[in-house]
Order: C-alpha cells, then sequence, then structure tokens
C-alpha cells in the first residue's frame, strides 16, 4: 500500500527532440522506452524548459553569456517542431483496495501529449493551468509506469524584429503566456519561448475521497482581538458508494522549534454520494488575539499552520492538505491627499518602498534554494511589497512561501502588457489574446493556487495596459470583495451575520482587484504613461516637490552596473571594455558601450542636456575594475536618493513607490540591486540603509537633516549627531540636536546642515548622521553621506585613495555542516574618538518584528565587552557547537589618519592557483551591512552568511576605495 500523499517526480528525466525520435508515445510507453541517456536522447530538466535542458547537456552554448545568444536559433527561424520535445520518466506506485492517484502537472507550456502505459491523455494549451488526470485504473500491475510528455511550443511564438523591441513583434500575446520570452528594453529574446515542463510534476494518492484547492480566509472584530478563521473545500468522492467522512480542522502555531500548540481540533460528519463532487463550509473557528502576520519592518510574520483531513469509514485517512496561513487583514484606497493609492495591513497605513520583479530566471530554471535568496534579498533591502509584472510569471507557491515567510507584500498582474496588448509599437492584439476564455480559466486557476498565502495583497489586471473590456468584466466580478472587505470596520462587534456569504465560498473575496498598473490610484490613475523615467538623475532632484506629479509610482528605474567580477564570469574579454566617454557639443558626456554591453542592455551612467556623467564625477576610470567601483558609489547614492526623496515627502505627497527593477532574470546590466549570479550591487545597500524603518536622512535639495519614524509606536527621547569629516580625517563640523519626538508614521524636518556655508568648506567631505536614544547612547539609525560643494565634483576622492587608515578586525566564525556564519568586528583605530560620546561604538538597536531579529531581550557579551539585544547572531551562536567556533584578529597597518571609505567583503574559494579572470566568489552571501565606511575611531560590526561547496575552503577579503588591493580576513 502506497501512503497518501504526494510524491514528486523532479528526477530521472530524458528528453529528445520530436523529429529525432522514430516510435510514438504509445510505443515509448510500452515496447519502446528509452533507458539511458544516449543519442537522441539526454538528461532532461524537469521541472525546466527546452532550452535548460540543451544548455545543461551543452548542446548550445549558456544564452546569458557574452553573445552566445545569438549563435542560437530562434524559434521563428526553426520553426516550432525543432523545439518540440519528448520528455520520459517511470515511476514505481502499486496501490492497494480503494486507492486513487492523479498524475499532476503544476504547469506546462504550451500543450502537450501525455502518455502513461500506453496510454494517451491531452493536455491542453496555456502556461498557467495546472492539470490533473486520474490515473488509477492505467498503472502498470507491477507497479513500474512509463511516463511520455511530447510539449508543444507557443501557438504564436512570433519573430523578433531587427530592432528588437518590446515583446518582439507582439505575437505571443496572442497566447496566455510569459511575454517577456520575445525581448524587452531589459531582456535578450528567450529561444524557446520557455517550451516545456516548467513546474512540478508529482502523483497525489489518496483514499476514495480527495481534498481539492481549500480557501481560507479570516475576518477581524473589536480591534483585531476577536478573529474568525472561516474554510471551505472541495471535496471528491472517487469511489462508486457513499462515502461517510469525518473532515477534520486543527489550526497549530510554532511555538518553538519542533514544539506546536493545537489550537483549534474540530470534527464535522456528512455523507458524500458516489461520484459526487461538493463544497464544504467548516463552521467559523474563534480566536481571541492571535498573533498577526505583519509586513516586513511593521511586526513579524506569524504564521499558523492549518490542517484538513478527511477520514472515510470502512477506509481511514482518505486524504489531507496543510498550508501556512497567516491573520492580517490588508485594504487599501486612493488618498484624498495625494491621489495614491494607500495600503493599510491589520488598520496600520504602511508606506509602500518596494520593486518590481520579473522572475528568477529567464530560463525558468526555478528552485526553492533560489527563491529563498530571491525573497530574502529583497527583506534584507527593507522593502515590503514586490510587484510580479505582467510580462512575466503567475509566481509560484515556493515564491509565495518566502514572501510569507519574509513579509514582502506581493502584486500579482495578469498576463497583459500594454506592449503585446493593444499600446505597442506597433499597436497589436487589441483585444488581446485570442482565446478569452483560455485566459479567464487560467486566471481563475492561479487565483485558487495562490489565494492562501497571506504576503499576496492585490490582483491586477496588466502592465501598463487593462485586459479587454469581457475579460475586465470577469475579473472584476470573479474578485469582487466580500462585504467585510469593502470598507474597514475594526470597530465592528458583530461578527459575519448569517446573511452574508462566508468569505471562503468566494473565488478570493478579500483582495483588491486593480483593472491595471497605471490605474486607480497608481500613476495618474487614468492609463497615461505616467510611470518612469527609467535613468541617471541629479540626486538632489528625488527630493524636489515637481520631481513626480503622482501619488504612487509603480516604476520607476534607473543604472544597475554588477562588480567587476561578474563582468568577467560573464562576458569574454572583449566584454570587459568599458565604455569610451565621448564629449558633446553641450559640455555633456555620451558613453559609447562595447557592443556585448549593449546586448546586455547597459543604461549609461549620463543623460546628456540633464545629467552630467556621474561615474567621471569620481575621476576618469583606468580599467573594468575602477569602472565598476566607480559605478557602485554612483548606485549607491542614486538608489538611496530615490528612496530617500520619496520617503521625505511620505503622505504629504506620496503613498509609495516600486522601483524598476529589482533583479534581472539574466545577465543584464540595467535596473538591479544584485546580479544574475546573486552578487550585491551597492544599490542594495543603499537602498536597505534608505528603507530602515526608523531613519535619518539628509535632504539633498535643502540640506535640512529629516527623521523618518514608518513605525507605529512614537519615536522619544531621542536627537540627532551630526558630524561632518573632511579628507584629512578631521571633523570641522560637529552638531547634536535637542531632544526629538517623532510621530509614528512621520517624517519631520530638524536642523539644516550648515557647513557648506562655513567658512571655507573643503570641496569634498564626508557626513555622518546618527539617530541615538538619548539616555544609553542606543544607535536607533546611521547613514553615512559623502558631498561635494554645489558645482563641484569627487575628484578629490582620487588622491585620498593612497590614504589608507589602519583597521582592527576581528572574526568569530561559527561552522555548521556547509553553513558559515562570521561576525565582523571593524574598527577604524587612526584616531581616538571623543571621549565624552559612546555613538562611535555604534551599539545599534535590535527591533523586535525585523526578519531577522528575535524579540528576547536576554544580553549577551560582544567582543568589546558591551551588552546589546539578543539578535539572530545569538540564535545562531546556540545552534552551532562550540567546537567548530572560532575567533581571529586581524590589524591592517595604514599609511594615513581618516575615513576608511567604501569597505565591502566578499567571499571567495581559496584556491593556490586560479586562472585570470576566473570566477572564485561564493555566492550567495547575506551581509548585515557592506559598502560602509568608518570615521576615525568607528566601530562596526557585520554579519556574513554562507553555504560552502563540498570541498572548498572560504576566505573573506576585505576591499576598500582607501583599502584597495583587497585583504584576506584570516
Amino acid at each position: 500500500m502506497v501512503e497518501i500523499g504526494r510524491i514528486v517526480l523532479d528526477t530521472g528525466w530524458l528528453a529528445a527532440r520530436s523529429t529525432e525520435v522514430e516510435v510514438n508515445g504509445v510505443e515509448l510507453t510500452t515496447t519502446h522506452p528509452p533507458t539511458q541517456p544516449e543519442s537522441p536522447w539526454m538528461e532532461a530538466v524537469v521541472p525546466g524548459t527546452v532550452l535548460g535542458t540543451l544548455v545543461k547537456n551543452k548542446l548550445v552554448p549558456d544564452p546569458f553569456y557574452g553573445l552566445e545568444n545569438e549563435s542560437i536559433i530562434d524559434i521563428a527561424d526553426s520553426g516550432r517542431e525543432h523545439y518540440t520535445f519528448w520528455f520520459f520518466t517511470t515511476f514505481d506506485c502499486r496501490l492497494s483496495n480503494n486507492q486513487h492517484v492523479d498524475l499532476n502537472f503544476r504547469a506546462i507550456n504550451y500543450s502537450a501529449e501525455v502518455y502513461l502505459n500506453g496510454h494517451k491523455e491531452v493536455l491542453p494549451k496555456g502556461m498557467f493551468r495546472r492539470h490533473s488526470t486520474d490515473i488509477t485504473n492505467i498503472l502498470h500491475p507491477d507497479g513500474q509506469n512509463l511516463l511520455a510528455v511530447l510539449v508543444y511550443p507557443p501557438d504564436h511564438p512570433g519573430r523578433i524584429p531587427p530592432q528588437g523591441g518590446q515583446g518582439g513583434d507582439h505575437e505571443i500575446g496572442k497566447d496566455v503566456a510569459a511575454q517577456y520570452v520575445e525581448g524587452w528594453d531589459w531582456m535578450t529574446p528567450i529561444r524557446d519561448r520557455n517550451t516545456g515542463i516548467w513546474d512540478e510534476v508529482s502523483i497525489t494518492v489518496t483514499g476514495p475521497v480527495k481534498i481539492v484547492d481549500p480557501h481560507l480566509a479570516s475576518t477581524f472584530f473589536d480591534g483585531y482581538k476577536r478573529v474568525y478563521l472561516h474554510s471551505t473545500i472541495e471535496l471528491v468522492n472517487k469511489s462508486a458508494w457513499v462515502a461517510e467522512c469525518s473532515l477534520n480542522i486543527q489550526v497549530s502555531t510554532e511555538l518553538e522549534e519542533n514544539t506546536f500548540l493545537i489550537e483549534h481540533l474540530e470534527t464535522q460528519h456528512l455523507s458524500i454520494s458516489p461520484d459526487a463532487n461538493i463544497h464544504y463550509t467548516f463552521p467559523q473557528l474563534y480566536f481571541y488575539k492571535p498573533n498577526l502576520w505583519w509586513p516586513n519592518g511593521m511586526g513579524k510574520q506569524h504564521l499558523y499552520n492549518v490542517e484538513i483531513t478527511v477520514d472515510v469509514q470502512g477506509y481511514g485517512e482518505s486524504d489531507t492538505w496543510s498550508h501556512h496561513f497567516g491573520f492580517r487583514k490588508i485594504e487599501s484606497h486612493i488618498d484624498s491627499a495625494t491621489g495614491g493609492r494607500l495600503f493599510k495591513v491589520n488598520g496600520q497605513p504602511i508606506f509602500i518602498r518596494g520593486g518590481n520583479w520579473i522572475l528568477s530566471d529567464g530560463l525558468l530554471r526555478l528552485s526553492k534554494e533560489r527563491y529563498k535568496t530571491d525573497i530574502r534579498f529583497h527583506a534584507d533591502m527593507n522593502f515590503n511589497m514586490m510587484r510580479c509584472w505582467g510580462g512575466g510569471l503567475a509566481e509560484r507557491p515556493e515564491f509565495y512561501h518566502y514572501c510569507d515567510l519574509y513579509g514582502l507584500l506581493v502584486w500579482q498582474e495578469f498576463w497583459i502588457t500594454g506592449d503585446c496588448d493593444g499600446r505597442g509599437d506597433p499597436v497589436s492584439n487589441p483585444n488581446g489574446p485570442l482565446d478569452h476564455e483560455l485566459f479567464l480559466l487560467c486566471a481563475r486557476d492561479t487565483i485558487k493556487l495562490l489565494r492562501n498565502h497571506p504576503s499576496l495583497a492585490l490582483w491586477v489586471g496588466g502592465n501598463e495596459q487593462v485586459p479587454p473590456p469581457d475579460i475586465n468584466a470577469a475579473l472584476k466580478n470573479d474578485l469582487q470583495l466580500h462585504p467585510y472587505f469593502m470598507k474597514s470596520n475594526d470597530s465592528d462587534t458583530s461578527a459575519i451575520t448569517p446573511v452574508l456569504k462566508d468569505p471562503s465560498q468566494y473565488l478570493d473575496g478579500t483582495r483588491v482587484y486593480i483593472q491595471g498598473s497605471m490605474w486607480d490610484g497608481f500613476a495618474d490613475g487614468k492609463g497615461d504613461f505616467t510611470d518612469g523615467p527609467y535613468e541617471i538623475q541629479n540626486p538632489e532632484d528625488f527630493f524636489k516637490h515637481d520631481y513626480y506629479k503622482y501619488g504612487f509610482n509603480p516604476e520607476v528605474g534607473n543604472v544597475g552596473m554588477p562588480v567587476a567580477a561578474t563582468i568577467r564570469a560573464t562576458m569574454p574579454p572583449e566584454g570587459w571594455q568599458i565604455p569610451l566617454f565621448k564629449k558633446l557639443s553641450n559640455g555633456y558626456i555620451e558613453e559609447v558601450p562595447n557592443p556585448i554591453w549593449n546586448y546586455h542592455k547597459y543604461i549609461p551612467y549620463s543623460k546628456p542636456g540633464k545629467v552630467h556623467d556621474q561615474i567621471l564625477s569620481y575621476g576618469t576610470p583606468e580599467d573594468l575594475d575602477d569602472f565598476c567601483l566607480k559605478a557602485q558609489l554612483v548606485n549607491y547614492v542614486q538608489y538611496r536618493a530615490l528612496l530617500e526623496g520619496w520617503t521625505s515627502q511620505m503622505w504629504s505627497k506620496y503613498t509609495g513607490v516600486l522601483i524598476w527593477k529589482t533583479q534581472n532574470p539574466w545577465t543584464g546590466l540595467r535596473g538591479q540591486f544584485y546580479d544574475h549570479l546573486h552578487d550585491q550591487t551597492a544599490g542594495f545597500y543603499g537602498c536597505r540603509s534608505a528603507a530602515e524603518p526608523i531613519h535619518v536622512q539628509l535632504n539633498l535639495a535643502t540640506y535640512s537633516i529629516e527623521v523618518v519614524n514608518t513605525t507605529s509606536e512614537e519615536l522619544s527621547n531621542v536627537a540627532i549627531e551630526a558630524s561632518v569629516w573632511d579628507l584629512e580625517g578631521e571633523c570641522p563640523y560637529y552638531k547634536t540636536s535637542e531632544k526629538l519626538t517623532v510621530s509614528p508614521k512621520k517624517t519631520i524636518s530638524t536642523f539644516e546642515m550648515k557647513y557648506p556655508k562655513s567658512k571655507n568648506p573643503k570641496p569634498v567631505y564626508f557626513l555622518l548622521l546618527k539617530l541615538y536614544d538619548v539616555s544609553d547612547y542606543r544607535i536607533y539609525s546611521r547613514n553615512f553621506y559623502w558631498l561635494h560643494l554645489s558645482g563641484g565634483d569627487y575628484k578629490l576622492l582620487e588622491p585620498f585613495r593612497e590614504k589608507r587608515p589602519p583597521l582592527k578586525i576581528t572574526s568569530l566564525t561559527f561552522i555548521k555542516g556547509s553553513t558559515y556564519e562570521m561576525r565582523m568586528h571593524i574598527q577604524n583605530t587612526s584616531k581616538k574618538p571623543n571621549s565624552n560620546t559612546a555613538l562611535y561604538k555604534n551599539n545599534f538597536i535590535r527591533r523586535n518584528g525585523s526578519c531577522d531579529e528575535s524579540d528576547s531581550s536576554e544580553p549577551f557579551h560582544l567582543l568589546d565587552g558591551e551588552k546589546h539585544e539578543i539578535s539572530l547572531y545569538e540564535k545562531i551562536r546556540r545552534n552551532f557547537s562550540r567546537e567548530h567556533s572560532k575567533t581571529k584578529v586581524y590589524e591592517v597597518n595604514g599609511t594615513g589618519k581618516g575615513v576608511a571609505f567604501f569597505l565591502h567583503f566578499s567571499v571567495h574559494a581559496s584556491k593556490k592557483e586560479h586562472k585570470k579572470g576566473e570566477d572564485t566568489r561564493i555566492l550567495p552571501v547575506h551581509y548585515s551591512d557592506n559598502y560602509f565606511s568608518l570615521v576615525p575611531g568607528e566601530v562596526m560590526t557585520v554579519t556574513v552568511s554562507f553555504e560552502v561547496p563540498p570541498g572548498v575552503t572560504p576566505r573573506v577579503t576585505l576591499h576598500g576605495w582607501n583599502h584597495h588591493g583587497g585583504r584576506t580576513i584570516p
């Protein structure tokens, strides 16, 4: 007897081009199965795509390396049959009496024929729909089953025009499929259009009765003290007799690792007729003051586990289903003050700072590990929302699982873009996809797949476009809100009345549907092209009142050059050439990049006529390393200024902003905070600084120092320390503020930083701001700027590179298996700090509710003997054996005093010898901070965590603007 449950079929797959296989599907699954990867068969990537399989087998080059994509034949030139592939595997399944089994495809692209033990089933068209087939009666008696799947590409793969374009020739818009595959201004075309079994394949074994698509919803009363859980499930009786069922619903919460508290356990009894399909709604479950789920930066992401089982009389447990669930209420409305859409979570307004997301990998090489890194990176940047762009995917449950864990709200769009659906150049597909019913079927199935995730915040009809009228009307109807969610009624003291339909009986009913990304509180709200811009800016412009007219910008983009090691790892040497700087008659600079950078969609760091070249403001770069380092300086400044500019006008002008975009699904060179190899740019840390929940910042337009409090608690008994440091290591300006009180959800302006107006100010200087508790000097926020006088530049930083201040680094390393956790304690020892202040120690306050902090207040002793609040570090220490921990001290001799500027760590595999250009980095790595600077005497602690491949010894390297050459930390 096979245990009930799901078995994922993700290993042992073979693939072959259909034109090279001489037998049909019946023969493949009966008399002529392939047995090993011999021509024409090869090892297959499942889940994955045809192109992913060809890359794995080295039959085509890596399309994301250099210009190699140009050597891969496009489906428009090869014909669809070239990318029509067989996929084959075997699985073992032997059932006992009254057991049933379904074969499930969570998604294929675009249609398929399935053969199992000689029996054929057709999987209809559509990239975003699930397929499930009862295979009970066609399993082989000996338990050995042969499965072959013939996968066909999209019906309208289109052709790529010579000039490229947004979505190629837009033909892909006729299908219900991802539209980015024909290329975009940030993406190269995907040659097979993502043909393949691109998501999970599984078999599910049940007894006579099967559970299908439960829906969970919650309602809140009495100020969120009284909460109800609503649950509706679909039940299918696969047997030929009446099934007497006991339905059980259990709600539990994890108290600590592997210890659970059962908060509810309810049983209901019902009878199901033979071959019947019914919907059943459980009586609502009551909770008093449950732990709420909060977005990143607002509180903890409390999750409960809901488990539903069905027991059938005479059989036993027939099926089971479980899902994490978060109690939270998301509302939004158009704000009368700003015209922007204002979101509330659990009654609290949330200022949206997030980014646009396409997908993790352009070849759909998706994995839990990659998703975890992607989502954690967004949480590490202190973002609270991700927009799943309409030309990409309906994201997968694993994506949403990590958004649930890390507190990222998700804006999920359906598969409409202005470029491919009626607004492109040339205008095409004005009526959207050809098959409207197929589109709606995929949409409804996607809603059922994702609706139980607390991170899912809203549905949107399309990108810069609304769906065709009939589709839009159907989505509005399908996604209409339950009356309880139509307006805020937290003070209501009555429960859901019996007159109202239970919320869990709706298709969703708990989330708003917005018809398009520039409608109803986004951009100008009317659908005009009022998002953007997408290029380099003068940093001070972000703070100006006339920079952006509307309350919520769904797309504003900028530069995204990665580090030099990524360029060398993803391009041949001819791609290592930096741009030529062409001076124009108006005095501006035009960057002329090499052809490979052009192909990888490079955005220049200048905007002739508006923005002078920001890289050249630091001096002409000598080579790739110098160019990329200066690009990181610009990345940090640009993205910190962008978010600080928006937050400076929180609620008075803006309700939110989403940056275009946070990453690239390939080795692109624009709009990203980390590259396709998972190495962060400095812009990542500029965002991390600017988006912290409590923040001190400099208004670059007015030089007023501002304090931001996005939390729901008043910030009191705090003050600001502002210190200016020159290139000689002196402090010519120092000021502390009076005690401050900052109301919840407020940005306040304090005093003007007047150093530039002082007598003989230095042309280039550093500004260090700290917001601290006056009672114990613990720091809420630290923010470091490098600035020049009006009309100047940063070229004096070039000779400053030779003034290397001494550093003392104490490293504490914990090792558990392949996991390393390191705590780097860095001190600039070039000058003793002022003994009257303890701020140089940077004793940061740990805020409860962030994704990586504990809420315990138990103190522990750090290397400097100070007491800090317990954090992730202490949790790690408890989980790692002392035998595998070690402390080392490393000192870097200096050549002068002053600021240690733009320090950054990287982790590498130790090798005695390596080839020139060889990428030795270990990725991904999570840093609590990077690209940071230390004034004389200042101390900073950086935590570093990463996984080490088998047989590799890691080494940590420290680089800096005036610590160039790299220092290996022992």
